[in-house]
Protein backbone atom coordinates (compact mmCIF):
# COMPACT_ATOMS: atom_id res chain seq x y z
CA UNK A 1 0.00 0.00 0.00
CA UNK A 2 1.27 3.45 -0.90
CA UNK A 3 0.09 6.78 0.47
CA UNK A 4 1.09 8.42 -2.79
CA UNK A 5 2.10 12.07 -3.18
CA UNK A 6 0.80 14.68 -0.74
CA UNK A 7 -2.67 16.00 -1.59
CA UNK A 8 -2.76 19.21 -3.62
CA UNK A 9 -4.98 21.38 -1.44
CA UNK A 10 -7.06 24.23 -2.75
CA UNK A 11 -8.40 27.34 -1.07
CA UNK A 12 -12.13 27.95 -0.80
CA UNK A 13 -13.62 31.39 -0.24
CA UNK A 14 -16.83 32.45 1.44
CA UNK A 15 -17.92 33.97 -1.87
CA UNK A 16 -17.58 30.59 -3.59
CA UNK A 17 -19.67 28.98 -0.87
CA UNK A 18 -22.36 31.64 -1.23
CA UNK A 19 -22.52 31.02 -4.97
CA UNK A 20 -22.63 27.24 -4.53
CA UNK A 21 -25.45 27.45 -2.01
CA UNK A 22 -27.43 29.99 -4.02
CA UNK A 23 -27.20 27.92 -7.20
CA UNK A 24 -27.97 24.53 -5.69
CA UNK A 25 -30.01 25.27 -2.56
CA UNK A 26 -31.78 28.56 -3.24
CA UNK A 27 -33.96 28.20 -0.14
CA UNK A 28 -30.76 28.83 1.89
CA UNK A 29 -29.39 31.56 -0.37
CA UNK A 30 -30.19 34.40 2.05
CA UNK A 31 -28.30 32.84 4.97
CA UNK A 32 -24.95 34.44 5.85
CA UNK A 33 -21.77 32.47 5.14
CA UNK A 34 -18.64 32.92 7.23
CA UNK A 35 -15.53 30.78 7.78
CA UNK A 36 -15.30 28.59 10.86
CA UNK A 37 -12.32 29.44 13.03
CA UNK A 38 -9.76 26.61 12.70
CA UNK A 39 -12.07 25.16 10.09
CA UNK A 40 -10.05 22.06 9.27
CA UNK A 41 -7.24 20.68 7.15
CA UNK A 42 -8.87 17.97 5.06
CA UNK A 43 -11.96 20.13 4.61
CA UNK A 44 -12.77 23.84 4.59
CA UNK A 45 -15.73 24.53 6.86
CA UNK A 46 -18.08 27.51 6.86
CA UNK A 47 -21.04 28.56 8.97
CA UNK A 48 -24.28 28.69 7.00
CA UNK A 49 -26.56 30.84 9.08
CA UNK A 50 -26.58 29.99 12.77
CA UNK A 51 -27.70 26.38 12.58
CA UNK A 52 -25.79 24.78 9.70
CA UNK A 53 -22.29 24.33 8.32
CA UNK A 54 -20.88 23.71 4.86
CA UNK A 55 -18.00 21.24 4.58
CA UNK A 56 -15.90 21.28 1.43
CA UNK A 57 -12.98 18.90 0.81
CA UNK A 58 -9.69 20.70 0.27
CA UNK A 59 -8.24 18.11 -2.17
CA UNK A 60 -9.36 15.32 -4.47
CA UNK A 61 -8.23 12.66 -2.00
CA UNK A 62 -10.39 14.11 0.77
CA UNK A 63 -13.38 14.36 -1.56
CA UNK A 64 -13.44 10.54 -1.63
CA UNK A 65 -15.06 10.66 1.82
CA UNK A 66 -18.13 12.69 0.81
CA UNK A 67 -20.14 9.81 -0.67
CA UNK A 68 -19.22 7.62 2.30
CA UNK A 69 -20.35 10.22 4.84
CA UNK A 70 -23.59 10.83 2.96
CA UNK A 71 -24.31 7.09 2.85
CA UNK A 72 -23.31 5.97 6.30
CA UNK A 73 -23.66 8.78 8.84
CA UNK A 74 -27.48 8.60 8.75
CA UNK A 75 -27.15 4.87 9.46
CA UNK A 76 -24.79 5.39 12.40
CA UNK A 77 -26.49 8.31 14.13
CA UNK A 78 -29.48 6.50 15.71
CA UNK A 79 -27.20 3.71 16.95
CA UNK A 80 -24.79 5.94 18.86
CA UNK A 81 -25.12 7.45 22.36
CA UNK A 82 -23.84 10.91 21.37
CA UNK A 83 -24.74 13.28 18.53
CA UNK A 84 -22.75 13.05 15.32
CA UNK A 85 -23.06 15.20 12.18
CA UNK A 86 -25.69 13.86 9.78
CA UNK A 87 -25.72 15.41 6.30
CA UNK A 88 -28.66 17.61 5.37
CA UNK A 89 -27.73 17.88 1.69
CA UNK A 90 -25.04 16.95 -0.82
CA UNK A 91 -23.69 19.60 -3.16
CA UNK A 92 -22.15 19.24 -6.60
CA UNK A 93 -19.12 20.90 -8.16
CA UNK A 94 -19.69 24.48 -9.26
CA UNK A 95 -18.58 28.10 -8.83
CA UNK A 96 -15.02 27.04 -9.75
CA UNK A 97 -15.07 24.47 -6.94
CA UNK A 98 -14.34 20.96 -8.32
CA UNK A 99 -15.62 18.47 -5.74
CA UNK A 100 -18.80 17.20 -4.10
CA UNK A 101 -19.53 18.84 -0.72
CA UNK A 102 -21.97 18.62 2.15
CA UNK A 103 -24.29 20.70 4.31
CA UNK A 104 -24.54 19.64 7.95
CA UNK A 105 -26.36 20.84 11.04
CA UNK A 106 -24.12 22.83 13.34
CA UNK A 107 -23.30 20.92 16.52
CA UNK A 108 -22.60 23.15 19.50
CA UNK A 109 -19.62 22.53 21.74
CA UNK A 110 -15.99 23.38 22.31
CA UNK A 111 -13.14 21.15 21.08
CA UNK A 112 -11.86 19.02 23.93
CA UNK A 113 -8.75 20.05 25.85
CA UNK A 114 -7.22 18.52 28.93
CA UNK A 115 -8.00 21.73 30.82
CA UNK A 116 -11.59 21.84 29.58
CA UNK A 117 -12.56 18.31 30.63
CA UNK A 118 -14.39 18.53 33.94
CA UNK A 119 -14.05 14.87 34.96
CA UNK A 120 -11.23 13.01 33.14
CA UNK A 121 -12.40 9.56 34.21
CA UNK A 122 -16.02 10.32 33.34
CA UNK A 123 -14.94 11.69 29.97
CA UNK A 124 -12.92 8.52 29.27
CA UNK A 125 -15.89 6.37 30.26
CA UNK A 126 -18.24 8.27 27.95
CA UNK A 127 -15.79 8.13 25.05
CA UNK A 128 -15.25 4.41 25.51
CA UNK A 129 -19.02 3.91 25.57
CA UNK A 130 -19.35 5.80 22.30
CA UNK A 131 -16.62 3.72 20.62
CA UNK A 132 -18.08 0.48 21.98
CA UNK A 133 -21.44 1.38 20.44
CA UNK A 134 -19.75 2.29 17.15
CA UNK A 135 -17.90 -1.01 17.03
CA UNK A 136 -21.16 -2.88 17.65
CA UNK A 137 -22.78 -1.51 14.47
CA UNK A 138 -22.82 -4.03 11.62
CA UNK A 139 -19.95 -3.08 9.24
CA UNK A 140 -21.34 -5.00 6.24
CA UNK A 141 -20.81 -2.94 3.11
CA UNK A 142 -18.68 -0.31 4.83
CA UNK A 143 -15.46 0.51 2.94
CA UNK A 144 -12.28 -0.96 4.36
CA UNK A 145 -8.92 0.81 4.66
CA UNK A 146 -8.00 2.84 1.60
CA UNK A 147 -7.22 6.26 0.22
CA UNK A 148 -10.66 7.48 1.32
CA UNK A 149 -9.49 7.33 4.96
CA UNK A 150 -5.69 7.20 4.57
CA UNK A 151 -5.65 3.52 5.47
CA UNK A 152 -7.10 3.91 8.96
CA UNK A 153 -8.07 0.43 10.09
CA UNK A 154 -5.21 -1.07 8.12
CA UNK A 155 -1.75 -2.18 9.26
CA UNK A 156 0.69 0.27 10.79
CA UNK A 157 3.28 -0.98 8.32
CA UNK A 158 1.77 1.52 5.85
CA UNK A 159 3.45 4.29 7.86
CA UNK A 160 6.69 2.51 8.72
CA UNK A 161 8.83 4.34 6.19
CA UNK A 162 7.56 7.71 7.40
CA UNK A 163 8.26 6.93 11.06
CA UNK A 164 11.59 5.08 11.06
CA UNK A 165 13.83 8.14 10.85
CA UNK A 166 12.00 9.79 13.77
CA UNK A 167 12.54 6.97 16.28
CA UNK A 168 15.03 6.68 19.13
CA UNK A 169 15.92 3.45 20.94
CA UNK A 170 12.84 3.34 23.18
CA UNK A 171 10.28 4.64 20.71
CA UNK A 172 11.80 2.30 18.13
CA UNK A 173 11.09 -0.61 20.48
CA UNK A 174 7.54 0.63 21.10
CA UNK A 175 6.97 0.95 17.35
CA UNK A 176 8.29 -2.53 16.61
CA UNK A 177 6.06 -4.05 19.29
CA UNK A 178 3.10 -2.31 17.62
CA UNK A 179 4.08 -3.63 14.19
CA UNK A 180 4.37 -7.17 15.55
CA UNK A 181 1.04 -7.12 17.44
CA UNK A 182 -1.47 -9.21 15.51
CA UNK A 183 -5.02 -8.17 14.68
CA UNK A 184 -7.74 -10.81 14.94
CA UNK A 185 -8.99 -9.91 11.45
CA UNK A 186 -12.55 -9.10 12.53
CA UNK A 187 -13.49 -5.84 10.83
CA UNK A 188 -15.31 -3.32 13.03
CA UNK A 189 -16.55 0.20 12.54
CA UNK A 190 -13.94 2.84 13.35
CA UNK A 191 -14.02 6.62 13.45
CA UNK A 192 -10.46 6.91 12.19
CA UNK A 193 -9.55 10.25 13.75
CA UNK A 194 -10.53 10.26 17.41
CA UNK A 195 -8.67 13.44 18.31
CA UNK A 196 -9.26 16.32 20.69
CA UNK A 197 -10.50 18.61 17.93
CA UNK A 198 -13.20 16.11 16.93
CA UNK A 199 -14.57 15.64 20.47
CA UNK A 200 -16.88 18.44 21.57
CA UNK A 201 -17.44 19.47 25.17
CA UNK A 202 -20.44 21.07 26.80
CA UNK A 203 -19.72 22.30 30.33
CA UNK A 204 -16.69 20.03 30.42
CA UNK A 205 -18.58 16.87 29.43
CA UNK A 206 -18.33 14.96 26.15
CA UNK A 207 -21.27 16.22 24.09
CA UNK A 208 -20.69 15.17 20.46
CA UNK A 209 -18.22 13.49 18.10
CA UNK A 210 -17.57 15.07 14.70
CA UNK A 211 -15.51 14.65 11.50
CA UNK A 212 -16.08 11.12 10.23
CA UNK A 213 -14.05 11.63 7.06
CA UNK A 214 -11.61 8.88 8.09
CA UNK A 215 -14.28 6.37 9.15
CA UNK A 216 -14.50 2.87 7.75
CA UNK A 217 -14.32 -0.78 8.71
CA UNK A 218 -11.19 -2.60 9.82
CA UNK A 219 -8.88 -2.78 12.82
CA UNK A 220 -10.21 -0.26 15.37
CA UNK A 221 -6.82 0.12 17.07
CA UNK A 222 -6.35 3.52 15.43
CA UNK A 223 -9.20 4.85 17.61
CA UNK A 224 -7.28 3.76 20.73
CA UNK A 225 -4.56 6.38 20.14
CA UNK A 226 -6.64 8.94 22.07
CA UNK A 227 -5.75 7.04 25.26
CA UNK A 228 -2.30 8.67 25.13
CA UNK A 229 -2.95 11.87 23.18
CA UNK A 230 -5.67 13.23 25.49
CA UNK A 231 -6.67 10.97 28.38
CA UNK A 232 -5.11 11.02 31.84
CA UNK A 233 -3.51 7.90 33.32
CA UNK A 234 -6.69 7.20 35.29
CA UNK A 235 -8.86 7.84 32.26
CA UNK A 236 -6.65 5.57 30.19
CA UNK A 237 -7.20 2.67 32.59
CA UNK A 238 -10.98 3.11 32.57
CA UNK A 239 -11.02 3.52 28.80
CA UNK A 240 -9.17 0.23 28.32
CA UNK A 241 -11.37 -1.61 30.80
CA UNK A 242 -14.62 -0.29 29.32
CA UNK A 243 -13.61 -1.34 25.79
CA UNK A 244 -12.05 -4.64 26.97
CA UNK A 245 -8.96 -3.95 24.87
CA UNK A 246 -6.56 -6.88 24.64
CA UNK A 247 -2.78 -6.52 24.78
CA UNK A 248 -2.26 -6.70 21.03
CA UNK A 249 -4.86 -4.04 20.24
CA UNK A 250 -3.45 -1.85 23.01
CA UNK A 251 0.04 -2.16 21.52
CA UNK A 252 -1.22 -1.25 18.04
CA UNK A 253 -3.15 1.68 19.48
CA UNK A 254 0.01 2.88 21.21
CA UNK A 255 1.76 2.61 17.85
CA UNK A 256 -0.89 4.81 16.21
CA UNK A 257 -0.44 7.36 18.99
CA UNK A 258 3.33 7.25 18.48
CA UNK A 259 3.02 7.74 14.71
CA UNK A 260 0.66 10.67 15.13
CA UNK A 261 2.75 12.35 17.82
CA UNK A 262 6.10 11.92 16.10
CA UNK A 263 4.63 13.39 12.94
CA UNK A 264 3.27 16.36 14.88
CA UNK A 265 6.58 16.93 16.65
CA UNK A 266 8.53 16.88 13.39
CA UNK A 267 6.65 19.90 12.02
CA UNK A 268 5.39 21.69 15.15
CA UNK A 269 6.62 24.74 17.02
CA UNK A 270 5.89 26.38 20.33
CA UNK A 271 2.93 25.09 22.29
CA UNK A 272 2.10 22.36 19.78
CA UNK A 273 5.66 21.01 19.93
CA UNK A 274 5.58 21.08 23.75
CA UNK A 275 2.30 19.14 23.70
CA UNK A 276 3.82 16.53 21.39
CA UNK A 277 6.73 16.10 23.81
CA UNK A 278 4.27 15.68 26.66
CA UNK A 279 2.40 12.95 24.80
CA UNK A 280 5.64 11.18 23.92
CA UNK A 281 6.48 11.21 27.61
CA UNK A 282 3.10 9.60 28.36
CA UNK A 283 3.71 6.91 25.73
CA UNK A 284 7.21 6.13 27.01
CA UNK A 285 6.12 6.08 30.66
CA UNK A 286 3.07 3.86 30.07
CA UNK A 287 5.09 1.43 27.98
CA UNK A 288 7.89 1.27 30.52
CA UNK A 289 5.51 1.05 33.46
Amino acid sequence: MSLGPPPRRIDVTADQVRRLVAAQFPHWADLPVRPVANGGWDNRTFHLGDAMSVRLPSAAEYALAVEKEQRWLPVLAPRLPLPIPVPLAEGRPGADYPFAWSVYPWLDGEPATAEGIADPVGFATDLAGFLAALQDVDPTGVPGPGKHNWFRGGPLHTYDELVRHLLDDLTGEIWQVALDARWDGVARWLHGDVAAGNLLLDKGKLAAVIDFGSCGAGDPACDVAIAWTLLTAGGRRVFRERLAIDDATWARGRGWALWKTLGTRSRAHGREAAEAERVLGEIRAEYGG
